[in-house]
């Protein structure tokens, strides 16, 4: 059932408590400060860390085609019941929320340095599971982003040929296995020498955003990030 949210009334309340928000998004200060932010994490795939400006050993041994990830939270709760909710549940309010919160996450690293991509490109989902769930949530987190951040959401750029597994069924090497030849460019020459970030709910072990990376770069693109809400702590999924 589709659902309906006022996003600018002016007396919002927030959805992981119901208190009175007062941060501009409905989303109270103390459940924002609670969040499972990301900390110290890989400087390349964002893996949670010990310390800071570190790069992991998967990415040191196999450096993946994509250049950074940019993710706000570890997945972990209550970030993984939101995303579960938004996901599965059509809990569309919720999705919006976290996908203002990564816009204002990226505002701050661009101001930091992070260079600001040409577009954005949704990770596409496999049909089957698109219409089972009727919406692509990567497709409605890449829109949230594009206003805020002034850029392009170019969500037809990216083909998937076949539906796949599910990939959270799978461990990484199977993950790998399970995505060649999954995906397509609609346009190849579209993205020679240009600057592109996928967008993604979680990063597990990877093996999407890879795949996708090295087919952006095997037709030219200039460098390729990858923004999500969260990553897993763990590179292999245990």
């Amino acid at each position: 059932m589709r659902q309906v949210y006022n996003w600018i009334k002016n007396n919002q309340s927030c959805l992981l408590c119901d208190e009175p928000a007062e941060t501009g998004l409905p989303l109270c200060a103390s459940c924002e400060a609670e969040l499972p932010w990301l900390g110290a994490h890989c400087a390349i795939c964002a893996l949670p860390l010990p310390a800071a400006d570190l790069v992991c050993g998967a990415c040191q041994k196999r450096p993946p085609a994509f250049d950074r990830v940019e993710a706000p939270w570890r997945y972990a709760f209550p970030v993984d019941t939101l995303i579960a909710r938004f996901k599965h549940q059509a809990r569309w309010p919720l999705g919006r929320l976290l996908g203002e919160l990564l816009a204002r996450h990226l505002q701050h690293a661009y101001a930091e340095g992070l260079p600001r991509p040409d577009g954005l490109l949704p990770v596409p989902l496999a049909q089957g599971r698109l219409r089972r769930r009727g919406f692509n949530q990567a497709h409605m987190l890449a829109r949230w982003l594009g206003r805020p951040l002034e850029l392009s959401v170019e969500e037809h750029l990216l083909l998937r040929l076949h539906d796949t597994p599910a990939q959270q069924e799978l461990d990484a090497i199977a993950r790998r296995r399970n995505l060649r030849g999954a995906f397509a460019l609609a346009d190849p020459a579209a993205v020679a020498g240009r600057h592109l970030a996928l967008v993604d709910d979680v990063l597990t072990t990877g093996a999407t955003v890879e795949a996708l990376a090295r087919l952006l770069r095997a037709a030219g693109a200039a460098r390729v990030d990858v923004y999500c809400l969260a990553r897993t702590p763990k590179a292999d999924g245990r």
